[in-house]
């Protein structure tokens, strides 16, 4: 916990109290559903909670933005987001309905209002949002593809509407095809040696009728 106040020392008392149930949300549900490998529960704050809260580093969402997480896991980047971001909307997404079990309890423990679970290919879901936000879920095309009409036409942000994507290693062959996109390195941002090779990408995406 003592990492996220590094670098987010401004937090509000309830934002703070959330952060710190986290842990022992996942540990309970962890037992019960492995939703996170043994090695990465013990460092959750740096390696799932910190990691996803990368994204506000590079911007900070303007109140009443809305976002859909892809491929949500056990929650992971929206459920920080959400707790860092209360005024904006999250819909975490799954084809995996076991993992979003732990997602729903999670969220009702940390009594958080602005999330929604679905248990739903990305492909079948009709809404269109601000940014789509995930975890290296697949390679940037097929994502892209998968995404195709889901984001909002109506700017809000400083960031152009479109994908925040977490991604570790070289990406210069998968972005080949995406000039607009930019790279955003964690490591100017988070000191730990964890965050070394890991990036946040930002993908614009035109908005097509």
């Amino acid at each position: 916990m003592e990492l996220i106040l590094k670098y987010f020392p401004d937090l509000t008392p309830l934002q703070i109290e959330q952060f710190t149930k986290l842990e022992a949300l996942y540990q309970d549900w962890n037992l019960k559903i492995n939703v996170v490998s043994r090695k990465d529960i013990d460092e959750l704050y740096m390696r799932h909670v910190l990691h996803s809260l990368a994204i506000a580093k590079v911007i900070q969402f303007k109140e009443g933005s809305s976002m859909m997480d892809v491929g949500t896991g056990g929650g992971f980047p929206g459920i920080p987001l959400a707790i860092l971001f209360p005024e904006c909307e999250f819909h975490l997404v799954d084809s995996i309905n076991k993992k979003l079990n732990v997602v729903r309890e999670v969220v009702a423990g940390l009594e958080l209002q602005n999330v929604k679970v679905t248990h739903s290919r990305v492909e079948d879901i009709k809404e269109t949002y601000d940014f789509i936000i995930s975890r290296a879920v697949a390679a940037m095309p097929t994502f892209v593809h998968w995404i195709k009409g889901k984001v909002a036409k109506t700017q809000q942000n400083e960031l152009k509407n479109g994908i925040l994507y977490l991604k570790g290693g070289d990406l210069t062959e998968e972005l080949q095809g995406y000039q607009t996109a930019k790279i955003y390195d964690i490591s100017n941002y988070f000191e730990e040696d964890f965050f070394e090779t890991k990036k946040v990408v930002h993908l614009p995406i035109k908005w097509k009728a």
